[in-house]
């Protein structure tokens, strides 16, 4: 098999109306603060030259992450200021939500002027850029158009479409991050009153090997952190995080630990900007010296997917300095509240430091620089993104990373613990509150009892499992809340010829994007609002609640009128689709639209953690869920927090193959591309490049700008390949290479998911960079 994107996947063919996608490729790298000034005039650039919306802009600035009567950012999962900080606000978050509240429509006379086909070849930039969706739209296979369509017509068609199916596994009902608590609530217990516990979500594709490592290790899926953790820590350890782009507000968090004193050591295959160092935009003394901060002590830099023979490197040495130094270990709390321990002592004794240099690509001297800095922290802190979850072994090197906590007893206590980063807004509330192909059957007992349905008890299929579903005619009827499957989703190929293959596709959204395009042979684009946006129900404003990465959980208020008079909330969506596939349900449907304290009412019932919801998120910050092994309480089958001593997995590439990663540029969110710059690795005007090593494009006889064939090469021998990409040489480890995606997921294999985590291996391809003929 060869497999290519397709003409349906070229940004090139499509009508630009961004200058920067005509213009020349430039690439001069950067060795400037992050955020600053630069953010400061890319904001302006973007609100004023861009969405013409500087007003729309500025308001927003002033409701954003504010704890009262505010909204929060529908960007990344970072938690809101415990300091009150009124401009708690970064540059991405500014660029989604102008980008959300854009005065550009995509109305029913836009769908009239183009087909499907067409509008197929148009850029990802393209789409999103026509505005916000108006009106429910019904895709017309005659004339390969969408046609408006009634909000009841179209609840109908999804409800009888439902309803009919043969069996209610033949449904999948997937969840994008942006989606609030209560909605997320309604979704699964409608697609279990249904009869499947089908609920992939992006979840499956980011941070799965996360939730199921800690869930192994310490008997919670969530981190312990919190921001007064990392504001009391002696020792940070951000590992495969680019905090810069990815969670902005981070950068305070940082510059306020370097001026403290804190170590923070970053561990990256690239050294992004936001490991270097910054200026925050409302510190105005700084921004107006032009004054920055460190961000880092140390910067390791591991070959991909060589962070678990870092992190039992760092183990070793700290092993190592135990046996004279009796301090290096936290004996007692080790004997007290761990199992384990002389499995995984006798595991890192037995594993040679040439082979944790081999698998790391870092020299042992800078990994005894790293454990010196742990040895030396009262509290430490290790926080890591998809740099480290998108592997086949990304359970196992979480589990390292708790095993290098439990030795010093970093757990438990102020300044210490295991703090995964979220990338999307809500993405962690859509897991806690039922989004989880895999339910606990307590769970399922309580939404039994207090809702009075009977939820199916079989696991349900994730995102791989959906998708190859589709693909073998399992899944007629794919339900897409928020996000763009289609392009988030790996084998870009693949997922397309089988979401073309459902009976129906429906896709809940606020602008046009991939997903409308690829469909199922029936097709619904059902527009709702924005997270900025005043949701007026029956007993007035309604507010939703979402949960941070570090467990907080808090209200968010729209502010601004509705994009159309059409438009409705994700609440009353799931609810008109359920009453019109379950027309004799126990579910009272329209009070919960009506008025979302009822939902949060059901919800402090099953939901274990929300007790007394509704008071206590109207509380200033909201509430955070208990975390039982903050309390140094495992839910584990041993009762004690477990170390793990896996083997430690071979990354070295073979000969003439390097290992690949997908990564976001910094001007796009997700699959939401801004422009074609990447301001904080210096690229300008090109997104259809690849990073190498220089010495790997010197035995290539690549240079700067060249054009190279990038071939994968898949478990079951099957190769994909994308054509005439650029070559920009950086600052990366021999044998290593990046990208970004989405375009680079035509890459990812379907059948290349973690054995351990089901996740695709976005972060692990073996590839082959080869001149362009």
């Amino acid at each position: 098999m060869n497999a290519a994107p397709g003409e349906d996947f070229d940004p090139d063919n499509g009508p630009s109306h961004d200058a920067d996608l005509a213009a020349a490729p430039k690439f001069h790298p950067y060795h400037h603060p992050a955020a600053g000034w630069g953010a400061a005039k890319s904001v302006a650039n973007f609100m004023v030259v861009k969405e013409r919306a500087p007003l729309i802009g500025a308001r927003a600035i002033l409701k954003m992450n504010h704890e009262n009567n505010g909204f929060d950012c529908p960007g990344c999962a970072w938690p809101d200021s415990i300091k009150g900080i009124h401009l708690d606000i970064c540059e991405n978050g500014i660029k989604h939500v102008t980008w959300e509240m854009t005065h550009r429509r995509c109305t029913p006379e836009f769908f009239a002027q183009h087909t499907v086909s067409e509008l197929a070849r148009w850029s990802e930039f393209d789409l999103e850029n026509q505005g916000r969706l108006t009106e429910p739209m019904s895709y017309d296979p005659a004339s390969d158009k969408y046609a408006p369509i009634s909000w009841k017509d179209a609840f109908e068609l999804a409800g009888r479409t439902l309803r009919e199916l043969d069996d209610p596994n033949q449904a999948a009902y997937y969840t994008s991050g942006r989606l609030g608590n209560e909605a997320t609530f309604l979704y699964q217990l409608m697609a279990r009153e249904l009869g499947t516990n089908n609920l992939p979500d992006c979840s499956n594709m980011c941070h799965e090997a996360s939730g199921r490592a800690l869930e192994a290790s310490l008997g919670t899926g969530k981190g312990t952190c919190d921001l007064e953790d990392w504001e009391a820590t002696d020792a940070l350890f951000i590992m495969g995080v680019n905090a810069a782009s990815n969670a902005p507000r981070m950068l305070t968090a940082l510059a306020e630990a370097h001026r403290r004193g804190a170590q923070i050591v970053h561990i990256n295959p690239l050294v992004e900007a936001g490991a270097t160092k910054t200026i925050i935009p409302h510190e105005f003394v700084d921004m107006a010296l032009f004054h920055a901060t460190k961000t880092s002590t140390l910067n390791l830099q591991p070959r991909i997917g060589g962070d678990l023979a870092l992190i039992r490197g760092i183990a070793k040495a700290v092993l190592e300095e135990s046996e004279t130094d009796p301090k290096a270990l936290d004996r007692e709390f080790i004997e007290r509240h761990t199992v384990g321990f002389d499995a995984y002592r006798a595991k890192v004794e037995a594993t040679p430091w040439p082979e944790l240099e081999r698998q790391s690509a870092v020299s042992e001297a800078d990994i005894r620089k790293a454990a010196r800095i742990y040895c030396d922290a009262n509290r430490s802190i290790i926080s890591w993104c998809l740099g480290v979850t998108q592997h086949e072994h990304g359970v196992d090197t979480i589990r390292e990373i708790v095993n290098l906590l439990l030795l010093r007893g970093n757990l438990g206590r102020e300044g210490a613990g295991p703090s995964p980063v979220r990338g999307h807004s809500n993405v962690q509330g859509n897991r806690t509150c039922g989004i989880n192909h895999r339910p606990q059957q307590q769970f399922l007992d309580r939404l039994a009892q207090v809702c009075g349905i009977d939820p199916p008890r079989a696991n349900g299929m994730d995102t791989v499992a959906t998708i190859e579903a589709m693909q073998a005619g399992k899944i007629k009827v794919f339900v897409g809340m928020g996000g763009n499957f289609a392009l988030a989703a790996p084998d870009t190929a693949y997922t397309f010829e089988a979401l073309r293959k459902c009976d129906m596709t429906i896709q809940v959204s606020t602008k046009l994007n991939r997903a409308h395009l690829v469909h199922g042979k029936r097709a619904l684009i059902l527009p709702c609002l924005g997270r900025t946006e005043k949701d007026l129900q029956i007993y007035g404003i309604q507010e939703t609640s979402v949960e941070d990465s570090m467990a907080m959980v808090h209200l968010s208020k729209g502010m601004k009128k509705p994009a159309s008079p059409h438009l409705r909330s994700e609440p009353a969506i799931i609810a008109g689709i359920a009453q019109a596939a379950l027309p004799n349900s126990p579910t009272p449907w329209q009070q919960y639209v009506d008025d979302y304290d009822r939902i949060r009412d059901t919800m402090s019932k099953v939901l274990e953690g929300f007790e007394d919801f509704n008071r206590r998120v109207r509380l200033p910050l909201g509430f955070r869920i208990r975390q039982p092994a903050r309390e140094l309480v495992f839910l584990t089958p041993s009762g004690s927090a477990e170390f793990a001593a896996p083997d430690l997995p071979d990354m070295t590439p073979e000969p003439g193959k390097l290992t690949l990663a997908t990564m976001r540029s910094h001007d796009q969110w997700n699959t939401t591309i801004y422009s074609d710059n990447d301001r904080y690795r210096g690229v300008q005007n090109l997104r259809q490049l690849v990073f190498m090593n220089s010495h790997d494009m010197r035995d290539r006889g690549l240079k700067e700008f060249d054009e190279v064939d990038i071939t994968s090469f898949a478990r079951d021998g099957s190769t994909r390949s994308l054509q005439r990409y650029k070559v920009i040489p950086y600052d990366i480890p021999k044998g290593c290479a990046a990208g970004y995606m989405p375009e680079m997921n035509v890459l990812c294999a379907i059948g290349d998911y973690s054995t351990q985590s089901d996740q695709p291996i976005m972060k692990n391809l073996k590839v082959t960079i080869e001149r362009s003929i």
